[in-house]
């Protein structure tokens, strides 16, 4: 209300135009002529907020009307329509422009119309032209000094002030005895001479060949050139001559074609051919003018062509043109006025122009409207002359009412509330009359439909949504559907869905207008797994109303990638292998890579080939490499494997490579595993262990005899000795074994018959690996053993074997 009442106070009705603009011809369509709002400050004061509520629209007038040279955007700016060409909009040296009606819109009313005045500037966009390229004349040998002949004058189609001036310019020679001379007629064009400046004698030269330049005032100018041959002799050296430079004519627009508006008379001194006048229209009378009027060249007479229309203008001017028969002729101008007195009665023309319209004749606002609402503007049209063309117009209603703006202008404004649910239309009707006998009358009416308002937010269904969608799925596969409701009815209950999306941003998915999101391109999990964006809805009403959801995308993997060797990363790899006794059963590890998610990518590792020998084992989950068996010198060579990585998804994906192993063995290996089994084999480490062992065992029976004498001597009543059982002769023994990841690292014996007996349990403490006792594991392994003297044992049962 208070944006309506602050315009209404700052635009009140005025006769006189509230802003002028100009505009150069033949800009392109669409060319920026102004800013209404801005230059009339119309928005100053008003909140940011209600700007958008205060729209523009260019009224239009009746069939006479020139709306569609231009165009206002909804927010009052203003531009050209159409490629604007001032020569057909306007006459020769006159102010170019043209009033437009600018009506200011608030919600569904106006506020106001403005009066805009544009000039319409012109170009230099014409040359000047003479009539004919070359002219003849002739001068008698006779003629004195000043005599002078008549040039064609140059014509410029610009209208503009100086691009339509033509200066000329006598292009001179030395031997020319012409001179050029420039004056201004009545209806301000030059009138274009060649004046005599010597006396010619005809015996010494009889032609001359002059150039005149008629140059235009723009910038840059414009020219053009009249070549003009004289030949001297005797000419026609008298001009016709009008009894007056003006006539001005009164008649009634009662199209009587037999009877002449005026009669023109020109007198001619000379006799014969060069005393013939004859009567042309000037090429400064327009052909408007010329539509209505007929000018007969051989008596002077100017006739009315037909009946002008209702509305014409009521002044033309024509400029009429006497020339003799002489050559070349001359001639003189005169301009004759012709004023219409209308006696006619037309009744007066009703335009009307709504706010927002429906149909031709059917205007709708809603019901919350503000009473004193300006809803449509009235233009009444009667040009008739004295009382026929005053008009008085009327609106009887309970609802509505007229009120005055300006001269022949009324608004439509609400006197009393609507209510749609009481009556949801209303037929209002005009009534213009003006002042003529008869009094003539012109009634318009038009249709008020009421309308419901916009006041339900749209709503989700959901707050969240979250869909799943397969990877390299095509465009437009359906991903899910947004489902929102609205209560309003019509366009407050139609909704349109939206992506709010970043400009750095780009989404892969599209959303229909029902709410349907599909992809607008294949989609790749390895790129971006989780899309989470909001999605936004609105009615179409107004103002419209919106609402905001939160959508989640969850990207599904398919197996479309197959694993590949980051280790070796070339094909085929070589490897040296040198294998010692001490070697361990580890080579190298060959690693892979999948870049799908982890349940296509859990890989598995395989030989496929080249280990015929059994040699070689891979960890199927870790890709370890290492050697299945004892190593051999017989298995010294080159060995190429062919190994595969193989995913877990379906189809299952697979990557192959080549290792080119050469294993070379060490001479303290032995030479197969006929001669490892051989009883005269005996490795160097089980010899060094043996031997240490013994040593170790001496050092026990010497610390353990020294023990027991001392032991004797201190504590001979308490020595006791405990009978060997003889029915067992057997006794068993306990093998513990701990070993880490499959090496044997330490081995310990017991023995049920140590028991009460001084001899320690012997333990063996080769090769033992300080590693984290977390990754240990024991094996208890039983056996029956014979007496201690046979402990050696067979070398299967007692030597200990470290493997690689």
């Amino acid at each position: 209300m208070f944006l309506t009442l602050w315009l209404a106070l700052f635009l009140p009705p005025c006769l006189a135009v509230h802003l002028t603009y100009y505009v150069e011809e033949r800009k392109h369509v669409g060319t920026y002529i102004g800013d209404i709002a801005a230059d009339k400050q119309l928005l100053d004061g008003i909140s940011l907020l209600d700007n958008d509520l205060v729209t523009f629209s260019l009224l239009r007038m009746s069939k006479f009307s020139i709306v569609s040279l231009f165009n206002v955007s909804k927010t009052g700016k203003l531009y050209t329509s159409q490629n604007i060409d001032a020569e057909s909009l306007c006459k020769y040296n006159t102010e170019c422009s043209r009033i437009l009606h600018v009506a200011v819109h608030k919600d569904e009313t106006f506020v106001d119309v403005l009066k805009i005045k544009v000039f319409i500037q012109d170009i230099n966009d014409n040359t000047p032209e003479f009539p004919v390229r070359q002219v003849n004349l002739t001068f008698s040998e006779g003629d004195r000094k000043g005599m002078s002949h008549s040039l064609p004058n140059a014509i410029d189609k610009d209208v503009g002030i100086e691009n339509s001036q033509i200066s000329y310019e006598f292009q001179k020679r030395l031997d020319t005895p012409f001179t050029l001379s420039v004056s201004k007629r009545v209806d301000g064009t030059a009138k274009l001479e060649i004046v005599l400046a010597v006396e010619l004698d005809r015996e010494v030269k009889d032609s001359y060949s002059l150039q005149v330049i008629a140059k235009d005032g723009g910038f840059p100018p414009k020219q053009s050139t009249l070549n003009v041959k004289i030949t001297v002799t005797d000419v026609n050296d008298n001009p016709p001559v009008f009894l007056k430079n003006e006539y001005h004519v009164f008649i009634e627009n009662t199209n009587l074609r037999n009877k002449p508006v005026i009669i023109l008379s020109a007198k001619d001194l000379d006799i014969h051919e060069n005393g013939q006048v004859l009567y042309y229209f000037s090429s400064q009378t327009s052909e408007a003018t010329r539509s209505y009027f007929k000018l007969n060249k051989h008596t002077g007479e100017i006739f009315q062509r037909e009946k002008l229309p209702s509305g014409h203008k009521e002044l033309f001017q024509l400029y009429v043109e006497a020339k003799d028969g002489g050559n070349p002729p001359l001639t003189h101008l005169a301009m004759v006025l012709i004023n219409i007195t209308n006696q006619q009665n037309n009744a007066p023309i009703i335009d009307v122009n709504f706010v927002s319209g429906l149909r031709e004749n059917t205007l709708s606002i809603s019901e919350n409207i503000k009473v004193g609402a300006f809803i449509a503007f009235v233009k009444v049209t009667d040009n008739d002359i004295g009382p026929n063309g005053r008009v008085n117009c009327d609106l009887q209603h309970d609802h509505f009412q007229l009120q005055n703006l300006d001269f022949k202008e009324y608004k439509v404004t609400l006197k009393k509330p609507v209510d749609r649910e009481i009556k949801d239309h209303y037929e209002i009707s005009i009534s213009c009359q003006d002042k003529g006998l008869p009094p003539l009358r012109t009634k318009r009416k038009f249709s008020v439909q009421i309308t419901d308002v916009n006041d339900v937010k749209p709503r989700f269904t959901k707050e969240n949504f979250r869909f799943l969608v397969y990877e390299n799925e095509k465009s437009n596969f359906p991903v899910g559907f947004i489902n929102a409701t609205d209560e309003d009815l019509g366009d407050g209950g139609q909704l349109t869905f939206f992506f709010l999306q970043n400009k750095n941003r780009i989404l892969p998915f599209q959303i229909t207008d029902t709410g349907f999101i599909l992809t607008s391109q294949p989609l790749d999990r390895e790129q971006q797994e989780i899309y989470k964006f909001e999605v936004f809805v609105r009615d179409n009403g107004r103002p419209s109303l919106n609402s905001t959801s939160n959508v989640i995308v969850e990207v599904v993997d398919e197996n479309d990638n197959a694993p590949y060797f980051t280790f070796p990363s070339i094909n085929p790899f070589s490897l040296d292998i040198h294998y010692h006794p001490q070697s361990k059963n580890d080579i190298t590890v060959l690693k892979a890579s999948d870049r799908d998610s982890p349940r296509n990518a859990f890989l598995k590792y395989e030989i496929t080939g080249g280990n015929d020998k059994q040699l070689f084992l891979i960890n199927p989950y870790t890709g370890m490499l290492s050697f299945s068996r004892a190593v051999y010198q017989n298995d010294a060579g080159s060995y190429d494997l062919k190994a595969v990585v193989k995913d877990s998804g379906t189809p299952v994906l697979s990557a192959t490579t080549t290792l080119s192993l050469t294993l070379s063995v060490s001479n303290k290996t032995s030479l197969s595993a006929q001669s490892r089994k051989s009883g005269n084999y005996i490795p160097l480490y089980l010899v060094a262990v043996i031997t240490f062992a013994a040593m170790i065992v001496l050092v026990v029976i010497l610390v353990s005899m020294i023990a027991c004498i001392i032991r004797y001597k201190n504590g001979r009543r308490v020595q006791r000795a405990t009978p060997i059982d003889q029915s067992n002769p057997e006794r068993s023994e306990i093998y513990h074994l701990v070993s880490q990841s499959n090496n044997l690292v330490s081995a310990s014996r017991s023995t049920n018959d140590t028991s009460g007996r001084c001899t320690p349990t012997i333990e063996s403490r080769s090769l033992y690996n300080s590693a984290d006792t977390n990754s240990l594991k024991i094996a208890t392994i039983a056996r029956r053993l014979p007496a201690p003297s046979q402990i050696e044992g067979d070398g299967s049962n007692s030597t200990l074997n470290i493997p690689y």
